[in-house]
C-alpha cells in the first residue's frame, strides 16, 4: 500500500495535512519528528509539518532526516521549509511583521512539478513569525508573494521542496492541487486508498489477527462503535459479542430503536437496562465532574458484569479513531485528561483481554464513508455526536428520573422538527439542555412557575471549534410552541447563540 509519512513538529494544522492527503486517496501516517519510523518500501514520500517553535530557538526541533533526504521526495511546510533552509546553509530571521493570513502567490517556475497546472497567481494562507531571508546555495525560488520572496523553493539535485505557506488550509485556493502534485505527480502514489479498499484489507487483517477468538465490544449507538462492530462482524461473525448499556440517560426510545437496528444488522448484542442504578447513584449529585465519574464508573461495572459471562473472551474491541492515536503520541505528549466514559476501562486484570482497534487509522469523515460502504443503517450513520454521559450533562444540577423524562420529550421534539424541516443534516450536533431555572408563565388562565429548556445547535468539523447555527425564526417558533404545549414542566424555551470558543458545545 502506497504511503506518505508526515513528520509532526507540533503544528495545529498537521491533521489537516493528513486529511488533504487522504482526500486524494493516498494513505498517510503522522509521526512525531523525534520518533521517525523505519522507512519501508511502501513509503513513497515525506512531508514536514509546521510548528509553533522557531528554527532560531536553542531547543528547536531537529529531525533526523538520514535515510529520507535525497532518497525520497520531501516537502517542508512552513517550519519544515525553514528547517530545510537553515540545515542547508540558508538563513531564517524574524519577519518584519508577523506574516499571517491571506497572501497572493506568484509562480516563478511553472515548469516545476510541484507547481504543475497551478494558475500564475493564487491565494495562499500564511502563518509564521520567521521568514527565510537567504536560501541555501543549492536552492532556487519557484514561488513568491508580495512580502515573502522565498515563499516556495526547490533544492537542486534532489526531490526536496519547501513552502512557507499552508496548502492544507482551505484558505489556500489551490492547496489541494499542490498537495496532489506532490503525492501523486512527484511521489508516484496511486491514489487508490478508498473506503471499499479499507474494508477489504481490514476485514482480511482482522480474520488473520483474531482467528477463532471471542471478542467483546461496548456499543454506544454512535458511528464509531457501530462501524467497528460491522467490520468485526464481517470478519468473525458470531464470535463478536456486543454490549449496549442503557443508563436511562439516552434519548427518547433510543435504547430500543438502536438495539433493534443492531439486531437487524445481524450483530450479536446484549442489551443491559440499568437506568435505576445510574439514577440512584446520581441522586443528590450536582457537580458536573462528579456526575461524569459516576456515569463512567457505573457503565464500566455494568459492562464488566456481562463481559465476565462471555466464555473464552480474549479481545476487547474499541472504536478508537486516528485523532485519538495522534493525540496519544503527539509532540506535546498525551492528553492530560481522558474522560473515563469514552473508553471501557477498569476491566478485571484476570480477564487478560488484548485490545483490537479496527478504526485506529481513520478520521471521523472516513469512518462515515467506511460505514456507508458496509451498509450501516443511515439513521446511525448520520447520527449527531452524543456525549458519553448522555443527558446526564444536559441536565444542569441534580439528575432525577423526572428531569430525564422531561428533557427526553423536549429533545425528541427538537430533533424531530430538525428532521421534519430538512435541517438535521445541516447541523453537526443538536440537543436540548434542561436548566435549573424556573420562571413565571401563563398557560390558559393560570399562572405557572416551571422549567426552562435551552436549545443548542452547532456546526463543526471535529468538535474542537464550533459555530452556532442560524436556524430560521419560524422553525424556532414552531419548536418552542410545540415543547411548551406538549411537555409538562416547561414554560420557557431559549436558544443558545454561543460559539466554541469561548463557550463549549455541551453545558457541563
Amino acid at each position: 500500500m502506497n504511503k506518505i509519512l508526515i513528520l509532526d513538529f507540533g503544528s495545529q494544522y498537521t491533521q489537516l495535512i493528513a486529511r488533504r492527503v487522504r482526500e486524494i486517496g493516498v494513505y498517510c501516517e503522522i509521526h512525531p519528528f523525534n520518533k521517525v519510523p523505519s522507512i519501508d518500501s511502501d513509503t513513497l514520500g515525506v512531508i514536514l509539518s509546521g510548528s509553533p517553535a522557531s528554527v532560531r530557538d536553542a531547543d528547536a526541533p531537529q529531525p533526523d532526516l538520514s535515510g529520507i533526504r535525497g532518497v525520497l521526495p520531501l516537502l517542508g511546510i512552513c517550519y519544515g521549509a525553514q528547517w530545510l533552509s537553515v540545515s542547508g546553509g540558508g538563513e531564517v530571521a524574524p519577519a518584519p511583521s508577523r506574516e499571517y493570513g491571506r497572501a497572493r502567490l506568484s509562480i516563478k517556475d511553472a515548469s516545476d512539478p510541484l507547481m504543475k497546472g497551478l494558475p500564475e497567481q493564487s491565494t495562499v494562507w500564511m502563518s509564521h513569525g520567521d521568514t527565510i531571508v537567504r536560501l541555501p546555495a543549492s536552492a532556487r525560488i519557484i514561488g513568491s508573494t508580495e512580502s515573502v520572496e522565498n515563499a516556495a523553493f526547490r533544492i537542486e539535485g534532489e526531490q526536496t521542496w519547501g513552502i512557507q505557506f499552508h496548502p492544507e488550509v482551505h484558505h489556500s485556493e489551490k492547496g489541494s492541487e499542490l498537495i496532489r502534485n506532490f503525492v501523486i505527480g512527484i511521489c508516484g502514489c496511486k491514489g487508490d486508498w478508498t473506503a471499499e479498499n479499507f474494508v477489504e484489507t481490514t476485514v482480511a487483517s482482522l480474520r488473520e489477527q483474531l482467528a477463532d477468538d471471542q471478542v467483546i465490544l461496548g456499543l454506544s449507538g454512535g458511528v464509531d462503535s457501530s462501524v467497528a462492530a460491522l467490520l468485526l462482524h464481517r470478519a468473525i461473525g458470531k464470535n463478536l459479542h456486543c454490549i449496549f448499556v442503557d443508563s436511562g440517560l439516552l434519548r427518547k426510545n433510543e435504547f430500543e430503536d438502536v438495539l433493534r437496528s443492531y439486531e437487524g444488522m445481524g450483530l450479536n448484542v446484549t442489551g443491559v437496562k440499568a437506568a435505576d442504578r445510574f439514577l440512584s447513584d446520581l441522586a443528590g449529585v450536582t457537580d458536573p465532574e462528579q456526575k461524569r465519574k459516576i456515569i463512567g464508573r457505573d457503565f464500566v461495572e455494568e459492562f464488566n458484569a456481562v463481559a465476565k459471562t462471555i466464555k473464552d473472551a480474549r479481545w476487547l474491541a474499541q472504536g478508537t479513531i486516528y485523532p485519538d492515536v495522534i493525540e496519544s503520541c503527539s509532540v506535546k505528549g498525551p492528553s492530560a485528561t481522558i474522560k473515563s466514559h469514552h473508553n471501557v476501562g477498569g476491566l478485571p486484570k484476570d480477564m487478560h483481554l488484548k485490545v483490537v482497534e479496527p478504526l485506529r487509522l481513520l478520521f471521523k469523515d472516513e469512518v462515515r464513508r467506511v460505514g456507508k460502504a458496509l451498509g450501516l443503517d443511515p439513521n446511525i450513520l448520520g447520527r449527531h455526536p452524543f456525549p458519553g454521559p448522555g443527558l446526564g450533562i444536559r441536565i444542569l444540577g441534580e439528575v432525577t428520573a423526572q428531569k430525564a423524562a422531561i428533557l427526553k420529550e423536549a429533545d425528541a421534539i427538537f430533533i424531530g422538527k430538525l428532521r421534519e424541516w430538512n435541517l438535521y443534516d445541516q447541523v453537526w450536533q443538536a440537543g436540548a439542555v434542561l436548566l435549573p431555572v424556573q420562571s413565571v408563565g401563563v398557560m390558559g388562565d393560570e399562572r405557572t412557575y416551571e422549567n426552562t429548556v435551552a436549545l443548542r445547535a452547532v456546526t463543526s468539523v471535529d468538535g474542537m471549534t464550533a459555530d452556532w447555527v442560524h436556524l430560521p425564526y419560524e422553525f424556532l417558533a414552531e419548536v418552542s410552541n410545540e415543547i411548551i404545549r406538549k411537555v409538562r414542566g416547561i414554560n420557557r424555551v431559549v436558544y443558545d447563540i454561543s460559539s466554541k470558543p469561548p463557550a463549549t458545545i455541551e453545558w457541563e
